[in-house]
């Protein structure tokens, strides 16, 4: 990969010179060791500091594949079950009903055909939706008042289904719902067990649900795209003081840390001397967990917070143990069957185990797949594909 430390520099270094993103963080690993990494821009845009590739950055849904390693730790112990009904381990998702409609203002519910289990909460085929993606549960929220689940608060996630379980991928608070799952079975808060089961072992020491004051010396702020496409910095942070630790999003991290757990998961559950989870683990997680359902566009209900999002349009996308996979090679390089996510505030990561390579490309700017800050990502993706040859 000899050319890519010159490529990627120059795209990383355009995209802030145009004004794509304030600041940007990117790295490649192997298995063994990061291969690249760089950063470029300011973590507060017209005020720095620099970045730097230790600047802390919310990595919001990127908190995802963490929550995963987590409950399928639970399912190897034999504290949690796949397929079982989750209600066995919270009783209220056994209670939960389908928004089927409206009349007028008035949300109309019924009963949910079938049950949840902790495979459909971390495929998104529970039923859950987010209203950033979904019109139905976003007027439900703002007809009820319940409020939204980036409040931090126990009563955001008691929202109906958008549809029975098992009968289609949707986006949502699955996962949210899997880490309290988690916690029910370890009897720790989520992010004090992450701390002792998956950063500890990791040396991840930047990653956390709550800023600690060196983490606050690196932080990078959030940056909002307005309509005339500059850049207005926000004073937006995750609540510190948060009811309950979401499984679905609210770490803050570094790239330095976030390769850590993606090396990780190259090599198949195993860091240093320790297996966090065993390879079999690892291979169930890395497939196709929903059957014949598949990942499709998210239309934006909430704009300011989204755009329309669907990464590589036309290419069939499945869904494992919370990682999306893509069946086809897409036009970045990116070989079939590669594990991917990104944060809402347009952080990026992808793992190939193929070639035995993985990267991050994290930006802090709203909306979620803003045009010019996923074009910076997708072309360094494909830098990292022309240098490997």
């Amino acid at each position: 990969m000899k050319n890519l430390v010159k490529t990627a520099d120059r795209l990383l270094r355009c995209a802030i010179a145009s004004g794509d993103v304030p600041g940007v963080v990117a790295a490649v690993t192997d298995r063994n060791k990061t291969v690249y990494e760089a950063a470029f821009g300011e973590r507060v845009l017209g005020q720095g500091p620099a970045m730097t590739t230790d600047t802390v950055m919310w990595i919001a849904s990127m908190t995802k594949p963490v929550t995963g390693v987590a409950a399928m730790q639970m399912v190897e112990q034999g504290k949690l079950s796949l397929d079982e009904p989750a209600s066995k381990v919270i009783p209220a998702l056994g209670e939960v009903k389908v928004l089927e409609g409206w009349d007028g203002d008035s949300p109309r519910l019924r009963e949910a055909k079938g049950v949840i289990t902790l495979r459909n909460l971390l495929t998104h085929t529970s039923g859950y939706a987010y209203d950033i993606w979904n019109a139905n549960i976003d007027k439900y929220l703002n007809v009820t008042g319940l409020p939204r689940t980036g409040t931090g608060r126990n009563i955001a996630l008691t929202t109906p289904l958008a549809s029975d379980p098992g009968t289609r991928w949707e986006y949502g608070i699955g996962i949210d719902w899997a880490g309290k799952m988690v916690e029910a079975a370890s009897g720790q808060q989520l992010g004090d067990y992450m701390k002792q089961h998956i950063f500890g072992p990791l040396g991840m020491d930047s990653t956390a649900y709550r800023i600690t004051p060196s983490m606050r010396e690196r932080l990078a702020k959030v940056h909002q795209r307005e309509a005339d496409g500059l850049l207005n910095v926000t004073a937006f942070e995750v609540n510190q003081e948060p009811e309950y630790e979401p499984g679905g999003g609210g770490l803050y991290s570094t790239a330095v840390d976030y390769l850590k757990f993606m090396r990780m998961i190259l090599n198949k559950g195993r860091s240093g001397g320790r297996q966090l989870l065993k390879p079999e683990t690892i291979d169930l997680m890395s497939r196709n967990s929903m059957g014949a359902l598949r990942v499709v566009k998210l239309p934006a209900a909430r704009t300011a917070l989204s755009c329309d999002a669907e990464f590589f349009e036309g290419t069939p996308k499945t869904w494992g143990l919370t990682f999306m996979i893509n069946e086809a090679v897409a036009y970045t390089g990116r070989p079939a069957g590669s594990l991917a996510w990104a944060g809402l505030g347009n952080t990026y990561f992808w793992i190939d185990p193929k070639n035995g390579i993985g990267g991050v490309h994290m930006a802090q700017v709203l909306p979620f797949v803003d045009p010019r800050a996923l074009a910076g990502f997708y072309a360094f993706e494909k830098s990292v594909y022309e240098a490997l040859g």
